[in-house]
């Protein structure tokens, strides 16, 4: 993501207008290593701008995604996050158990899908998220000494069995 400067360059280049409550998100953007959510920005903000809305801050992402200076994640945490490292390829690491994100640098070659799984998909990018659970939450539970289970179950309470469906045609029923 570009520095206030470039922000503000790049919002009234776009015809934007830059008013103190866009440029207090920028600056709370800015100074967040993680990916927050619109409601954390939010709640940030309002401690110093209290004229600041929820509806601001949303739009003002938008804006800022829109402009290709924030990707939106949507990483099964229950709220889009937002991330300002748009610069540099990743992927990211998600804690189950508080919803940490952070950063991945690793390079795991060029994910390509074979055709017969694209599902009339033209697939232009790909991001692999690993889930698990971070080192403070590690060592929150039981004083360090948390294990893991190979037994992973889905948010949703059912065990998780990763699937490759085909996209084949299901029969119909004869009346």
């Amino acid at each position: 993501m570009k520095d206030m400067p470039g922000l503000v360059q790049l919002f009234k280049q776009n015809g934007y207008r830059i008013t103190p409550q866009r440029q207090h998100i920028f600056k709370i953007l800015q100074s967040h290593s993680a990916h927050p959510s619109a409601e954390e920005i939010y709640r940030e903000a309002v401690r110093d701008m209290s004229s600041l809305s929820l509806q601001t801050v949303y739009r003002t992402l938008g804006e800022l995604v829109d402009l290709g200076e924030l990707d939106s994640l949507d990483l099964g945490t229950g709220m889009l996050r937002y991330d300002p490292n748009v610069k540099v390829p990743h992927h990211h690491l998600v804690c189950r158990s508080c919803g940490r994100v952070d950063d991945l640098y690793v390079d795991m070659g060029q994910l390509i899908l074979p055709d017969e799984f694209k599902q009339g998909f033209q697939v232009d990018s790909s991001e692999v998220v690993f889930r698990g659970i971070c080192k403070d939450c590690l060592d929150d539970r039981s004083g360090g000494s948390y294990q893991p289970t190979a037994n992973l179950h889905h948010p949703r309470g059912s065990t998780h069995k990763p699937v490759v469906k085909k996209n084949t045609p299901t029969k119909k029923k004869r009346r």
